[in-house]
């Protein structure tokens, strides 16, 4: 436990909460909504506020910030703490409204502005360890947001106390807060040269005490699929429709297996995430996920079949496939540098609790910075049921994530 602190983490997250800043997966800006910025100025501000003068708000929406080294130790290792400020298109983020459940005692929360939104104990397998804690929900009517504003206001909170506390020693701290992560955009414009950090730590996980190392490879499929259009009064023998061919495709996908719905674990699968067209041409979004590159070739490989044998129906139609890496599993970096990973073991348990080295079914940040440089595994966050109007969060495993983060700072100070 940091001594002689009141944490201002549950404080700094329902504030951050109610900014709506959902990303637009169909914007071409960048950010891909405005809205996310008005976040981003007030992080700005309130780093400011605490003394970090170079907080900056960049052209592209990420906010670089510096805690200045206080050690006399000249070759401290730069970390860089980040978390997105994005929040998901899948659920509205607007006039969120945070509500704290003091005391929880195992009970199923019921959701006051939507009544059939129920929270259920047994359904959420992390809440019967939250006996005598704080959970913070939404009102039952948008998703949270703790994913990642969880993140976020404990990055913000471990800065306040590093900075109200300089008797604890430490290398430069970098701060990365970044845009459009929820569509897959968030590390496309992070500039690592004016970053200058040896190592990350995404804030971005659930369950209190894991560290994941590991991610899902993940690529992005279009078909493009061209039909034969005709009068539909006069089609018979003639008509080729696009947007049947494509349902017929996405209705062939197998259902016990490579399916979200139906895998779990080290399961990969195929995921369709959007559909759209006309007669004579259609597209589907597909993404596919696996924990090896081989796996993602083989899935990939059963949608282009399914799409052949749909195609021998259709003699005059013609599709196109066309694959795109989104992100690969960050593993294959971070096991290069085991001290990244073996730090922030010690710095979870200086904080009382169990670390849990875990894989992630799905990316993070972290996946591509590591990629393009900057080891960087995920440190959790306390975020549970992200995504949705069940999501939540608990004011214990946010301030235990503060520890957390203060106490990597001192470890990597004291072991260099």
């Amino acid at each position: 436990m940091l001594t002689n602190y009141q944490n201002t983490v549950t404080e700094r997250f329902l504030r951050y909460v109610q900014i709506d800043t959902q990303s637009d997966v169909h914007a071409t800006t960048v950010p891909s909504t405005l809205k996310q910025r008005h976040l981003s100025e007030l992080l700005v501000q309130e780093l400011q506020a605490m003394g970090i003068l170079d907080a900056e708000l960049d052209e592209y929406g990420y906010v670089y910030a510096t805690i200045p080294a206080n050690t006399d130790k000249p070759h401290v290792p730069v970390l860089c703490f980040c978390s997105h400020v994005d929040t998901s298109p899948d659920c509205s983020g607007k006039d969120v409204k945070p509500i704290i459940h003091a005391n929880y005692q195992g009970q199923d929360l019921v959701l006051p502005d939507d009544p059939t939104q129920i929270i259920r104990c047994a359904e959420h397998p992390d809440l019967p360890a939250q006996i005598g804690n704080d959970i913070i929900t939404a009102s039952g009517t948008t998703l949270l947001g703790a994913d990642n504003k969880a993140g976020v206001a404990e990055i913000m909170d471990a800065v306040y106390y590093l900075m109200q506390n300089p008797a604890i020693k430490h290398g430069k701290v970098r701060i990365l807060f970044t845009p459009d992560e929820e569509i897959g955009r968030g590390t496309n414009h992070v500039n690592l040269q004016q970053l200058g950090a040896d190592y990350g730590y995404t804030i971005d996980g659930e369950t209190l005490g894991s560290l994941e190392d590991e991610t899902f490879s993940a690529d992005g499929v279009l078909l493009t699929i061209d039909g034969v259009s005709q009068h539909p009064g006069f089609a018979k023998g003639k008509m080729e429709s696009a947007l049947k061919i494509a349902a017929e495709v996405v209705a062939r996908l197998p259902k016990d297996r490579l399916s979200p719905e139906t895998t779990e674990g080290k399961e990969g699968f195929i995921h369709p995430t959007d559909m759209s067209g006309t007669v004579e041409q259609a597209k589907v979004s597909f993404i596919i996920r696996d924990f090896t590159e081989e796996g993602l070739k083989t899935h990939e490989a059963v949608l282009e079949g399914i799409l052949t044998e749909v195609l021998k129906n259709y003699p005059h139609a013609r599709a196109n496939m066309e694959v795109f890496e989104q992100y690969r599993n960050m593993k294959v970096i971070l096991d290069q540098y085991p001290e990244v990973i073996q730090n922030a073991i010690e710095a979870i348990e200086m904080a009382g609790i169990e670390a849990k080295q875990m894989s992630i079914r799905g990316g993070t940040d972290g996946s591509r910075l590591s990629f393009m440089g900057l080891p960087c595994p995920n440190i959790f966050a306390g975020e549970h049921a992200f995504h949705g109007k069940h999501e939540w969060v608990s004011v214990q495993d946010m301030e235990k994530a503060v520890e957390t983060i203060v106490h990597l700072c001192a470890i990597w100070e004291a072991k260099a």
